[in-house]
C-alpha cells in the first residue's frame, strides 16, 4: 500500500518588487523583508518529506492570484492555490467564474485581520458571494484573530453549504497565555461540521525566542477535541514561521504535540489527506 501523501495546506511566495504587499513595511528587514520562491521552499519540503503544497496569497490584490498561478502551473509540488478577489465588489461572480478554470485554483482568501471593519465578512455584498463559494464548492480560507470569530459564526449561518477553514488556529495570543475568549469563540465556529482548521502559525503567534512546543499544547489540544482528526490540516505557514523557527521546527512542534495521541490514519489525515479531500487537489 502507497504511503498517504503529506501536504503542507498553508504557505505563501512572495516577491518584494511586485510592491503589492501592504503589510511589508519599507524598514522591514529580514527575516521576510526579501523574496520567498519555490526553488527557496524546495529543498525544505524534501528534507521534510513533503509530497505538495497549497499556496495561499498573501496580498489583497487580483495581480497576487495571477502571480501564484503562474508560479503553480511552473511548479509540480504546488498542488493548489488560494487566492485573491475583493468579495464586496459587484463583478465577483463573473471573476470568480474564470479563476475556476484555472486547474490549480482552489480557493480565495480575504485577510480579515488585516481589514479596518471587524465585520467585512457580514457585509450584505460579501455574503451574496460567498453564496456563490458555497454554490460552486469552492474552498474558502478565514484569516482571522478571535475579535473576528462572533461576526464569522454569523456569516456561517447564514451561508450554511459554505466549505470552510479557519487558518492559523484564529490566531490566539499564545504569547501571553491568552486562551478561555478563543476557546469559546472556537468552539462556536467548530459546531458547523463544514468548517474545517489549520494547525499552522501557531510559534508565530507564541514568544518568538522562548517558544517550545509545550506552550503550543493547550491550544492544540483544544482544536483537535473540537473539530476531531477529520477536520484538521498541517500548514508550515513559511515563510512567515521564520519570526520564529524554521520550517522543519514549525512541522516538528507539531509532530511532538501530535503523533503521540493520534492513531495512524488520524495522522494520515491531518498530514495530508484532509488537505487533499477539502480541496479537492490533484496530485
Amino acid at each position: 500500500m502507497a504511503a498517504a501523501p503529506v501536504i503542507d495546506a498553508h504557505h505563501h511566495f512572495w516577491q518584494v518588487r511586485r510592491g503589492d504587499y501592504h503589510w511589508m513595511a519599507p524598514g522591514m528587514g529580514e527575516p521576510l523583508h526579501r523574496d520567498f520562491m519555490p526553488e527557496d521552499l524546495a529543498p525544505l519540503l524534501r528534507k521534510a518529506g513533503v509530497d505538495a503544497t497549497v499556496v495561499v496569497q498573501a496580498a489583497q490584490t487580483e495581480a497576487e492570484t495571477a502571480f501564484l498561478l503562474e508560479l503553480a502551473a511552473q511548479t509540480p509540488f504546488v498542488a493548489g492555490v488560494v487566492g485573491w478577489l475583493d468579495m464586496d465588489e459587484a463583478g465577483f461572480g463573473a471573476k470568480l467564474d474564470l479563476l475556476a478554470r484555472q486547474p490549480k485554483f482552489v480557493g480565495l482568501r480575504p485577510m480579515l485581520q488585516d481589514l479596518a471593519d471587524d465585520a467585512y465578512i457580514v457585509r450584505p455584498a460579501v455574503l451574496a458571494n460567498l453564496k456563490l463559494l458555497a454554490e460552486r464548492g469552492i474552498a474558502f480560507d478565514i484569516l482571522a484573530c478571535p475579535r473576528h470569530l462572533p461576526h464569522v459564526v454569523r456569516a456561517l449561518e447564514a451561508v450554511p453549504g459554505l466549505k470552510a477553514v479557519i487558518d492559523h488556529i484564529a490566531k490566539p495570543d499564545i504569547a501571553s497565555g491568552a486562551f478561555d475568549g478563543w476557546a469559546v469563540n472556537v468552539a462556536s465556529v467548530a459546531s458547523f461540521p463544514n468548517v474545517h482548521c489549520k494547525l499552522s502559525g501557531m510559534i508565530t503567534e507564541a514568544d518568538h525566542r522562548l517558544w517550545r512546543p509545550k506552550d503550543l499544547e493547550p491550544y492544540v489540544d483544544h482544536v483537535v477535541g473540537l473539530f476531531g482528526p477529520d477536520r484538521l490540516m498541517f500548514g508550515s505557514d513559511w515563510p512567515v514561521c521564520l519570526q520564529a523557527g524554521s520550517y522543519a521546527e514549525a512541522l516538528q512542534a507539531l509532530r511532538a504535540i501530535l503523533d503521540g495521541r493520534l492513531t495512524e490514519a488520524a495522522r494520515d489525515a491531518v498530514y495530508g489527506l484532509n488537505a487533499l479531500r477539502f480541496y479537492d487537489l490533484a496530485l
